[in-house]
């Protein structure tokens, strides 16, 4: 048997409405299956405002020219991450200090943040990672204490929930200042590429937009609110066209099928190994209460390097395709010598010995079946 790690889901409406966009000949965006997306998104999680990006990355680089980040400006951010979370910035002038990764799970490490906080610190990002909220409690009140602001890497946490200390549970992506999501062929809900920036600080609202349209207030005048339009601020190419918005329609519309079948499968991993992994010392995720799972992925960590090469190579000779995910970005041939020298142990632990497993819509009983036997062989 062979297994990919990931194979994309269709639902079976993307084509239908990818041909319903054509006919209507409105291609280049910001039309009918835009407004759908960032409508239904917006009225189902809470968010401010929702506007379709063609990547998370973009949504990032948006993130950083709202909140106005300049040479020498820092920005707090795990370094288990993917590239994109530190370019956004990067790219803007300023300087990443990386938090490591908590021991129980690969998100940041909460209380280390408010030690790396300086007179230069302009903001927090967050990584919602596997889809699994950071502690927002914690981080958003450091950014009130030091007036700074929260950027939700949410790539990965379309449908997950954080519940607070006021006992309310929010949709991840409602709770920072902004939130960038993904809808990379590898997440949960696909439009090939794609992403989508929160704006969830009023303030921010009409700017985004302008951003978004290269600079322009371009959406404002099609509404009627000004008689022409111009270059108004800095911008770029971000809005993505009717296309992807139309492929992405179809993903939204069966969102609930579509998590339902990936939750269950991640429970099938969680039980059906757990007993395996307890008697190795090896970790399976962690999630906590206050937190929901949102099934974007399952993940094995490993004892050490070794072990983690030995088991892809077993899973490998029997046809099932397991991944490792990031390398530790304070430890990359672009950032090192930028990084301040200090060891994030936990961050290197999960780039040494963290393994996913293949996890897609259409993994089916006998496959899931057939993977999880080969792991209890190993």
């Amino acid at each position: 048997m062979n297994i990919q790690f990931n194979k994309p889901h269709l639902t079976g409406k993307e084509t239908h409405y990818i041909y319903d966009a054509v006919s209507t000949g409105k291609l280049s965006g910001n039309g009918k299956y835009t407004q759908l997306c960032q409508n239904y998104l917006k009225e189902r999680y809470g968010f401010g405002k929702c506007l379709l990006t063609t990547s998370c990355t973009d949504a990032l680089e948006m993130a950083a020219i709202l909140v106005d980040i300049r040479e020498g400006d820092e920005v707090i951010m795990p370094s288990y991450t993917f590239v994109s979370t530190s370019n956004a910035f990067i790219l803007r002038g300023a300087k990443i200090v990386f938090a490591d990764s908590r021991k129980d799970h690969p998100g940041m490490d909460e209380s280390s943040i408010e030690a790396l906080i300086t007179s230069k610190t302009k903001a927090i990002v967050p990584v919602h990672y596997a889809g699994v909220a950071s502690d927002m409690d914690t981080i958003m009140d450091l950014a009130a204490k030091y007036n700074l602001y929260v950027i939700e890497d949410a790539a990965q946490a379309i449908d997950s929930f954080y519940t607070g200390k006021d006992g309310v549970k929010r949709a991840l992506g409602s709770i920072g200042h902004l939130a960038a999501f993904s809808f990379h062929e590898t997440k949960n809900i696909i439009s090939g590429e794609g992403g989508m920036l929160a704006i969830n600080d009023g303030k921010f609202k009409d700017r985004a937009e302008i951003i978004w349209e290269k600079g322009t207030n371009r959406s404002a005048f099609f509404r009627g609110e000004v008689d022409k339009y111009g270059w108004v601020d800095l911008g770029s190419s971000f809005l993505p066209s009717e296309l992807i918005a139309a492929f992405l329609w179809a993903q939204l519309e069966n969102l609930d099928c579509i998590q339902e079948k990936r939750i269950s499968l991640w429970n099938t991993y969680n039980e059906r190994l757990k007993d395996w992994a307890r008697q190795r010392n090896i970790s399976l995720p962690f999630v906590p209460e206050n937190t929901t799972n949102n099934g974007h992925m399952f993940y094995i960590v490993c004892q050490d390097l070794n072990q983690r090469t030995a088991l892809i190579a077993h899973l490998k000779s029997k046809g099932v395709m397991a991944v490792f995910h990031y390398l530790s970005l304070h430890k990359s041939p672009f950032y090192h010598e930028k990084h301040d020298g200090r060891i994030l142990p936990e961050t290197d632990r999960y780039s040494d010995c963290l393994i996913r497993l293949p996890m897609f819509f259409d993994l089916d009983e006998t496959m899931q079946d057939y993977i999880i036997n080969t792991i209890l062989e190993f």
